[in-house]
């Protein structure tokens, strides 16, 4: 690529990419997974999100620094490899290609089945097959046609969330007729923490769920203008996110029992469900559906964009390297060898029994920590930080730390966690093959 062609795919201002940030950001984790949290952990679930939101910022403003100070491709693989070594940056390119094809089967499967809120008797592999058509369509559509459709979605979800706020706000105050219990702040032991610290433990991976897709930020942050500016995008983002995710959680747990959520339903929809309100439950489950499909078309896209890098680094065959000839150029092969796996998680998630396809996604979830870790780990020896600046990059890890450490005290996370770790090992015995690969290139360093 000449540097005329790279100047115009340079086209994002920062608030577009905050922008990308928040569509690639709340999915499924946030409006379904928040459930799961607060039936852990009660209304401290609030408590869980403040932690997690902190721990997202500090890995993305370390990141953000790299990229500022040395823009590539591969982000933070490239600089996982920079900082440990050949293996660390391979390490790191499968381990996130590996959790993102699973949690896109996961996406794919939990569309299929909110879609069926409205037609029940289509079967669920037509629905799955019908938006992983439509993701790929949009991926091949090139950078322009992603940064668009995550714009849109963007404001959509964001528009949900709000809404749900102005609603519950209004039921609040007495507006709304219904048969709801009156609202109440939940500061009372059984309310705040149900099930003791072990409750609140188990509840951040949930938490640090619905802020994942930091990672296809940093993937993006090569699209910028300018480069600088790419701090002040993911700081934007996140106080955003913060903000709205509290406000909505704060006036869910408020509105109703902790008893009455469940991982079936969104709180939100579980908070309002009380109320003259028919017609919301049906808007919440499209909002959810773009969620879900935004998370998916971004995992499309940064699995595909990241494996074209490991080609061309040699980390992959170099055959997945190759893009078409033309304006756009097209990762042909790597989008279908991500399609190929899609389609085997879209197949395990149908075949195999509920609970033992939640361990596996609980697995990707965690794998995408083992990620951040690497991140900050990467920042401490690339970047020249201060005595204060390394003791947050601490803090940060402390917080991943505790949310890895909190899948051991629940069944599902418990499993989650060992399945993660068999992912780990696979990757590892194939840094040892490769290694004999890498002596023989010059490139290995």
């Amino acid at each position: 690529m000449n540097m005329t062609e790279q100047k115009k795919e340079e086209q994002l201002k920062w608030w577009q990419l905050s922008l990308i940030g928040i569509g690639c950001t709340i999915g499924t984790g946030y409006f379904l997974g928040s459930a799961i949290g607060i039936k852990a952990t009660g209304a401290s679930i609030i408590f869980s999100f403040l932690l997690a939101a902190l721990g997202t910022y500090i890995v993305y403003h370390l990141l953000a620094q790299m990229t500022a100070q040395d823009p590539q491709k591969g982000s933070f693989c490239y600089y996982a490899g920079k900082a440990f070594g050949r293996w660390a940056g391979f390490s790191c390119g499968w381990n996130y290609w590996t959790s993102n094809i699973l949690i896109m089967g996961s996406q794919l499967t939990a569309l299929s089945i909110l879609s069926r809120f409205w037609f029940p008797n289509v079967p669920i592999w037509l629905f799955a097959s019908g938006y992983a058509i439509l993701s790929i369509l949009v991926v091949l559509g090139g950078t322009k046609g992603f940064d668009r459709v995550e714009n849109i979605m963007a404001i959509a979800k964001v528009a949900a969330i709000i809404m749900f706020i102005i609603l519950a706000a209004a039921a609040i105050a007495g507006w709304i007729p219904g048969n709801a219990p009156n609202p109440s702040l939940p500061l009372s032991q059984d309310r705040l923490f149900p099930e003791g610290w072990q409750g609140f433990g188990s509840s951040l991976i949930y938490a640090f769920y619905a802020f994942g897709g930091i990672e296809v930020i940093g993937l993006m942050a090569m699209q910028l203008k300018k480069k600088e500016d790419a701090p002040k995008a993911g700081s934007v983002m996140l106080i955003l996110l913060t903000a709205i995710y509290i406000a909505s959680l704060a006036l869910a747990v408020s509105m109703a029992s902790i008893g009455a959520f469940n991982e079936k339903e969104s709180p939100f929809v579980t908070a309002l469900s009380g109320y003259d309100l028919s017609f919301f439950p049906h808007v919440f489950n499209a909002a959810i559906i773009i969620a879900g499909f935004s998370t998916l078309t971004a995992a499309l896209f940064g699995v595909t964009t990241l494996l074209v890098t490991l080609g061309e680094d040699g980390d992959a065959p170099k055959f997945f390297s190759k893009t078409t000839k033309g304006k756009r150029k097209l990762p042909v092969p790597s989008l279908g060898l991500a399609v190929a796996g899609m389609l085997a998680s879209i197949i395990a998630s149908l075949l195999l029994p509920g609970k033992i396809y939640e361990y596996i996604t609980t697995a990707a979830g965690i794998m995408l920590l083992y990620n951040w870790s690497f991140i900050i780990l990467s920042s401490l020896k690339i970047l020249k930080l201060s005595l204060w600046e390394k003791l947050i990059a601490a803090a940060g890890i402390v917080l991943i730390a505790a949310a890895v450490a909190g899948t051991l005290l629940e069944k599902i996370g418990r499993s989650g966690f060992f399945i993660s770790l068999l992912f780990a090992v696979i990757i590892g015995l194939m840094c040892l093959v490769m290694r004999k690969h890498w002596k023989k290139d010059p490139a290995s360093g």
